[in-house]
């Protein structure tokens, strides 16, 4: 049995991450560990004594009782959770470091906003942590229906390909557990610039594309032992075809990989997982190679 690492929300933001972890850790029969961070600064303050030991003591109960709150409205009847509310600030390096831990997934509230002079908590985790990491959507589908599984059908470089099969194997493992159907997708980007210099034909360019990437999708159906219609092949860039067809299947999760870029490249451009989660309202596990 595996388990998974929640970060509870802060209680303004209430109680997503836990409502949600849980019932999927109940899904797939995982155990669960819960870990809320509380910090405000008293350096400065003038206190005498163990004033200060005292006041950070009460917010840590205080937060131990809030989330302890969710833990049992959300939990099931057998489910062992465990909780730790860290005193921490900086809390993506605490995170980074405790996912040295075999945890199936790291599940995290999404914040999704990004300038260039500042990176969120989410992107850096998307960037840097070891472990997949679930982004639960605060606004979901009000009908959820299946999984949705999106891979890089063209690649020929051995981690991707080898991320495109732990991408179906987990999202058909989630798929099992949520008892929901599994649609696997893949994009053909046409070059804008090639098509409107008119050297690209894009309806006979597709369809080419389409038929070498066919056997591409018999082996991995194979492999994976599900029938070749839970594969579809769209025509458009990536994040607009995961973003099309999610909103179309109402999907409830979606599971890509991404592959993290780091310094002032990542900040000025992204990934297409940074790009899906701007504009996604569903769950969605990255997955890294």
């Amino acid at each position: 049995m595996g388990k998974l690492l929640i970060v509870a929300d802060r209680v303004s933001k209430g109680d997503i991450a836990v409502q949600r972890g849980l019932q999927l850790a109940s899904k797939l029969g995982c155990g669960v560990d819960v870990v809320a961070f509380c910090y405000t600064s008293i350096k400065n303050l003038r206190l005498k004594g163990g004033q200060r030991q005292e006041i950070k003591k009460n917010l840590i109960a205080r937060r131990t009782d809030e989330v302890q709150a969710q833990i049992d409205r959300f939990s099931t009847g057998g489910q062992k959770v465990s909780l730790q509310v860290v005193w921490e600030k900086d809390i993506v390096p605490w995170i980074i470091k405790r996912c040295a831990r075999p945890y199936d997934a790291l599940v995290k509230t999404g914040h999704r906003s990004e300038t260039f002079a500042y990176t969120s908590t989410d992107w850096q985790l998307l960037r840097e942590c070891p472990r997949p990491v679930l982004i639960v959507a605060s606004k979901k589908w009000q009908r959820t229906k299946p999984i949705l599984a999106s891979v890089d059908l063209g690649t020929k470089l051995p981690e991707k390909i080898a991320l495109n099969h732990s991408v179906i194997a987990t999202a058909k493992t989630y798929a099992a557990a949520l008892d929901a159907p599994l649609v696997i997708i893949s994009a053909i980007e046409v070059p804008a610039i090639l098509t409107d210099l008119g050297l690209i034909d894009p309806g006979p360019y597709v369809k080419e594309i389409k038929a070498e990437l066919k056997p591409v999708v018999t082996e991995l159906a194979e492999a994976h032992e599900l029938p070749v219609s839970t594969f579809r092949i769209k025509k458009g860039p990536v994040e607009k075809v995961i973003n099309s067809v999610a909103a179309k299947e109402r999907a409830q999760l979606l599971v890509m990989g991404t592959v993290g870029r780091r310094g002032v490249q990542a900040k000025l451009l992204g990934n297409t997982a940074e790009g899906v989660l701007r504009h996604i309202r569903t769950d969605v596990l990255a997955m890294k190679p």
